[in-house]
């Protein structure tokens, strides 16, 4: 049996409560910094396109952290959704999204973690702006 090293999953499964946008920076390649390279942005091994770190909150009362990183490739920097009228929030979905499970052994005992990607950010449904034309 082959398992793929990145496992699919539903946007649905992951953020059962949807998922709100913090924010969107470059993810650095860190053997890159290390090296004082001019342009040490991750790129993406399948594709070679700029990889970029986009801060999730989850609003999942059950969810064991309430803010994710997912790593999404594009050749510029995604476009934050459009936050809904009244609140700092923005909702968003991942398309393409993908698990790798992971050890983390940063501190005193390794741990289970997991990594998130996906292949495009995109807003959830259309914001309704006041004075706008239907």
């Amino acid at each position: 049996m082959a398992v793929p090293r990145r496992i699919p999953v539903r946007f649905e499964d992951v953020f059962p409560a949807g998922a709100f946008v913090l924010g969107v920076e470059p993810a650095n390649d860190y053997e890159k910094v290390k090296a004082n390279a001019p342009d040490p942005q991750e790129r993406d091994p399948n594709t070679g396109e700029r990889v970029w770190v986009v801060r999730v909150l989850d609003p999942d009362p059950a969810a064991r952290q309430a803010e994710l990183k997912v790593k999404v490739p594009g050749e510029v920097q995604p476009v934050l959704p459009e936050a809904m009228p009244g609140t700092p929030f923005r909702p968003a979905q991942f398309d393409g999204l993908t698990i790798t499970a992971w050890v983390d052994t940063n501190g005193k005992f390794p741990k289970q973690a997991y990594a998130l990607r996906a292949l495009r950010l995109r807003q959830i449904g259309a914001v309704r702006r006041t004075g706008a034309a239907a």
